[in-house]
């Protein structure tokens, strides 16, 4: 199955850097996040409590999330840098865990660009990587909804024009009791390091 996967979406991955250039970050962001990226921390710090919309325009509570080990990351759609590289990553993960962990651990992905990024758009794009939709939400709501999540999770977002957006990439491991525990900063963190984080978690080792 990763095999397949992996014959659908990497073409798809080699074809975006080589003809579009990255917007997710500015240099200055993505100079930080590198640097950051290197050591991944933990954070002792509770995830705050938001209400959006997912990809069937569903209500999303945060809180249905208690209980579960969640990885929490920010996208979007349109982006041609590191956004299909991290969505491709979490594909991986969730095929990898799934099959095991499934009914504890959870996915979430978060629009920084929602004049785009409506719930069918969202479930279309989920549905390029085979995302598994049982426990991988991909979320969207209004700009001054988006806004307090953005701001509480630290996220700075610049809209450069439509379609094109700059964010910090931050992908988060948050465990049962809704306590950001690991940050992973821009695009040079790898999907072992994220699974070793989530199987720490998963066996209730830290």
């Amino acid at each position: 199955m990763i095999l397949e996967f992996s014959n659908k979406i990497w073409p798809f991955l080699l074809l975006s850097v080589l003809f579009f250039p990255p917007f997710a970050l500015d240099a200055q962001t993505q100079k930080k996040s590198n640097n950051v990226a290197k050591n991944p921390s933990a954070v002792n710090g509770k995830m705050p409590d938001f209400v959006l919309v997912n990809q069937d325009n569903q209500r999303f509570d945060s809180a249905t999330l208690r209980g579960k080990v969640v990885v929490l990351n920010f996208i979007f759609t349109t982006c041609t840098d590191v956004c299909p590289i991290f969505t491709a990553n979490l594909a991986q993960l969730q095929q990898t865990l799934n099959p095991r962990h499934g009914d504890d651990v959870f996915f979430v992905s978060i629009t920084t660009d929602p004049e785009i990024d409506s719930p069918k758009v969202l479930k279309a794009y989920a549905q390029r990587y085979s995302a598994d939709f049982k426990n991988w939400a991909f979320l969207t709501g209004s700009e001054t909804e988006l806004n307090r999540v953005w701001k509480s999770f630290g996220i700075r977002v610049i809209k450069k024009a439509r379609g094109l957006v700059q964010h910090v990439s931050l992908t988060t491991v948050i465990d049962r009791q809704g306590e950001r525990r690991f940050n992973h900063y821009g695009e040079k963190w790898r999907v072992k390091d994220v699974e070793k984080d989530l199987l720490l978690l998963l066996e209730k080792k830290v």
